[in-house]
């Protein structure tokens, strides 16, 4: 069935690296599709494949994706559907060679292309220790393969939206290279077209996040098994965010919402195609499980690229002591105290102790009468951090606190590995389409850039009236959050569901408010973005995660439950509003 006319079905069947693996098969055969995408890569995901090149330089791509395709190419091939994935990782030619040998085994005849240029690991200056260093490209690359006619466009890092906008370009004739000249509002060429494919794409790039996944009001709606997103896409950028028909979960402003507010900042949301206008996106409902996304514009990507950096940092191990019954805080004193005592003059360069208290009195469980001490520790000796700190636990085991035990036996040290991010020029960045004939083509930078400005922040809404009767009750009874990670900082983004929602919102959650809720950020550098249109503030939290997620500096390391906790905290909240 194909696609309305002037419209690009563009759907997703991946949002990370081990999502649903039938979920390929699922979109191939649930409906109408032009393109298929599949985001494979995250920050972690790409010290993974780091760590798999150094054992064998022939992987270092996401083989699952492979494994999908046995089935999957054929029905691509019988439905017209092409296929562009990031799943190429840290080796897009080697994945590929793969999918050309897939596809000859399986009897598909398909165009493979890829797009390179990203790895920058040669380029060399990065300091010590680097795994990986990855540019991350726009969708010029994709574009170009398309326009050759392949079938299969497989990429390394790209943004997750380029896996949209490259696509889109393609069909629409878009020009990525933008208009040569100064700006000038009224001859913006493609951006605004762009910039609403990159809030669309971003809409995307988590699978079923935009269809009811990890989603604050999950209680009300059957989102056991939710079906993977598509974007009708139209020649002006605008485009209607739903899923196959029959498929579970659900599609709505506020699910739209959430996704577009995660790992997102401010007002401008850059990329290497285009810079977006966040503060100018409007949503709409458009019928049962179908958003309008429209109105978003566009401005000329900055002159830099994004290098994510990946190093080793060390060798990290943990313990979980539990606690159980009366007297948990002497309990917790007395075998810190033996383990401090028994790694004094071998002390790991970093040693964390947390308390969480799951204990409740009375309790009816050992389970639920029990508190667990955590302890971590890091260190660039394999001895200092494996048999020094195992050691040290188990020789306690028959004299420290009574009902001594440990969640799991103490281990060797395990490799962590940190992420930074780092910035060059684009034009230093040699981004190449391998096209299905093998041809190599070099890739424009974009002609016209702009480098990034705050904007002025929006005059927030009339207050509600002073003096309403309040409740003191969670958070989440009349607001949304998502959250997540960048790098070392943590993402939070608060939406209001109705206008005095929104009224409240704006004027209540100050960046002092946010510290006092969340206690962990009070030492560190808080922003707030105000976003009207979203009826949303958006909170980035300076250095919240350490080193960034492969660290695991935090019990929530990727900052996935950072805006579920801050929706539990109470606050004097106007009952107009409960």
């Amino acid at each position: 069935m194909p696609s309305p006319p002037g419209v690009l079905r563009i759907g997703n069947a991946s949002g990370f690296y081990g999502d649903r693996f039938d979920a390929l098969r699922e979109m191939l055969t649930g409906g109408p599709l032009d393109v298929l995408t599949g985001d494979y890569l995250a920050e972690l995901t790409m010290l993974i494949l780091g760590r798999d090149r150094l054992k064998n330089p022939d992987t270092g791509y996401a083989k699952t994706f492979l494994r999908q395709l046995e089935e999957g190419l054929g029905l691509a091939h019988e439905r017209g559907v092409r296929i562009v994935t990031n799943a190429g990782g840290l080796n897009p030619a080697g994945l590929a060679a793969a999918v050309r040998a897939l596809a000859e085994r399986v009897g598909v005849p398909v165009r493979v292309a890829h797009v390179e240029g990203d790895d920058l690991l040669a380029r060399g200056g990065w300091g010590d220790g680097v795994l990986t260093a990855n540019a991350y490209l726009g969708g010029a690359g994709i574009a170009a393969c398309l326009r050759a006619g392949a079938d299969v466009v497989v990429t390394g890092r790209v943004t997750d939206a380029a896996l949209v906008t490259g696509p889109a370009a393609a069909h629409f004739g878009w020009d990525l290279t933008g208009p040569e000249g100064p700006d000038d509002p009224d001859r913006p060429g493609d951006l605004d077209a762009l910039a609403g494919t990159v809030v669309a794409g971003h809409v995307l790039e988590c699978g079923t996040q935009a269809t009811g996944g990890n989603y604050s009001f999950f209680t009300r709606h059957d989102i056991r098994r939710p079906g993977f997103p598509l974007a009708e896409i139209h020649a002006d950028g605008s485009a209607v965010i739903t899923k196959h028909d029959g498929t579970g979960g659900v599609v709505d402003v506020g699910t739209v919402t959430a996704q577009l507010l995660y790992e997102t900042g401010g007002a401008r949301y850059a990329g290497p195609d285009v810079t977006a206008r966040l503060d100018t996106v409007r949503l709409d409902q458009d019928g049962p499980d179908r958003v309008r996304i429209s109105g978003v514009r566009g401005e000329p990507p900055p002159p830099d690229l994004k290098v994510g950096l990946n190093r080793l940092g060390g060798l990290r191990n943990e313990i979980v002591f539990v606690l159980t019954g009366l007297d948990i805080d002497a309990k917790a004193r007395l075998v810190r105290g033996q383990v401090e005592d028994a790694l004094a003059g071998r002390c790991p360069a970093e040693v964390r102790w947390e308390l969480a208290r799951t204990d409740r009195p009375d309790a009816d469980t050992e389970e639920t009468a029990s508190a667990l001490l955590r302890l971590v520790v890091r260190d660039s000796d394999p001895e200092v951090v494996g048999r020094a700190v195992s050691g040290a636990a188990v020789e306690l085991a028959l004299g420290s606190y009574p009902g001594f035990h440990v969640t799991a036996p103490p281990g060797k040290g395990v490799p962590y590995g940190v992420f930074e991010a780092a910035y060059v020029d684009a034009s230093e960045v040699a981004h190449t389409a391998v096209l299905p004939d093998g041809r190599r083509v070099a890739v424009p930078t974009p002609l016209r850039t702009r480098a990034l400005e705050p904007v002025p922040a929006p005059s927030p809404p009339e207050p509600l009236p002073a003096g309403l009767p309040t409740r003191r009750v969670p958070l989440g009874l009349v607001v949304g959050a998502r959250s997540g990670d960048k790098g070392g900082d943590a993402n939070v983004g608060v939406w209001a569901r109705s206008e005095d929602g929104w009224r409240w919102l704006a004027h209540q959650l100050t960046t002092d408010r946010f510290r006092e809720l969340i206690p962990e950020s009070r030492e560190l550098t808080v922003v707030r973005h105000l976003l009207p249109r979203l009826r949303a503030v958006n909170f980035t939290v300076e250095g919240l995660l350490g080193e960034g997620v492969a660290a695991q500096a935090r019990f929530d390391p990727q900052a996935k439950a950072l805006g579920e906790w801050l929706r539990a905290r109470h606050a004097d909240i106007p009952e107009v509003l409960l």
